[in-house]
């Protein structure tokens, strides 16, 4: 039997509301080392993003998971539906490729606060590569970016601290 992490009330993930999403790889394998592996899964996601009015503030593909800062655009966007459509979407494009499981089951979440500023989450999701010692600085790292904001004025904010 597969245990499902604990969640918050469904109906707080619906609305107008922000989330720090992690996805791990299956069995935490690296995955995304090129652009080509990032951009099918990262196409995926945003296509998801459009069709179901969630918007994709920040992303980071580490090697083996990725972080997304993703935020509800009307009364009826729903977060975990939004996660539910989006791994399964990019994992199906990725096992079309290469014949592989994409993703772990299950994901982990933090809903964002009021006085949680946007732009230090986003700055903390662009300094995770720096952390992992993968590069000195965020404009190095080849897979982050956002649908809304530019690397600078991410960077630019105060970081985030969880």
């Amino acid at each position: 039997m597969r245990r499902t992490r604990p969640r918050l009330d469904r109906a707080l993930y619906v609305g107008f509301q922000r989330c720090f999403l992690t996805f791990c790889t299956s069995n935490r394998r690296i995955i995304f080392r090129t652009r080509d592996l990032v951009d099918i899964v990262l196409d995926q996601i945003l296509q998801c993003a459009t069709l179901l009015d969630m918007a994709v503030i920040a992303y980071c593909f580490m090697p083996d998971h990725a972080h997304l800062l993703v935020e509800g655009c009307s009364e009826q966007a729903d977060i975990i539906f939004f996660v539910h459509q989006a791994k399964q979407q990019s994992a199906f494009e990725f096992s079309q490729k290469y014949r592989q499981r994409l993703w772990q089951p299950s994901f982990y979440d933090r809903l964002l606060r009021e006085e949680d500023a946007t732009l230090s989450v986003a700055r903390y999701i662009f300094e995770n590569p720096m952390r992992a010692g993968l590069v000195k600085s965020p404009h190095e790292y080849p897979f982050l970016g956002s649908a809304r904001f530019t690397v600078e004025q991410i960077l630019d904010a105060a970081c985030w601290q969880p």
